[in-house]
Formats: C-alpha cells, sequence, structure tokens
C-alpha cells in the first residue's frame, strides 16, 4: 500500500475551523452564530464574517482533494 487518502477527514477538519473562526468572529461583532438572518439590518460586522466564512470554506476543498500519506 503507497498510501491512504484522508482528504474527506481533513476537508471536515478544514470546516471545523472555518466555523469556529465565524463563531468568534460574531462574537466579537456582538452575535451570535447562527442567529442573524439576511435582511436589511445586517451589520457590515457580519457580512465581513459572512465573506470570510465563504472564502475559508472554498480554499478547504483543497485539504478535500489532496491526498494525505
Amino acid at each position: 500500500m503507497k498510501g491512504s487518502y484522508g482528504g474527506p477527514a481533513a476537508y471536515g477538519v478544514c470546516q471545523s475551523g472555518c466555523n469556529a473562526v465565524a463563531v468568534a468572529c460574531y462574537a466579537a461583532a456582538g452575535s451570535t452564530f447562527g442567529t442573524v438572518t439576511l435582511g436589511l439590518g445586517i451589520p457590515f460586522a457580519i457580512m465581513g464574517c459572512n465573506a470570510a466564512l465563504g472564502t475559508c470554506m472554498a480554499a478547504c476543498v483543497a485539504a478535500g482533494c489532496a491526498p494525505t500519506p
């Protein structure tokens, strides 16, 4: 056996890390992660948290596709 592929596990760990940072970002903005809807009154800080979360999650795709020895 030359190696194993742990990509899906790495992908899950990466997503968990992204969510942990998003929770901290929301807390710093004075909100609770998962309780904000996309209404007109959404604070700009929360929009920044959401944008960062999306970027982080997209970067996790590389972890999910990469072979892990």
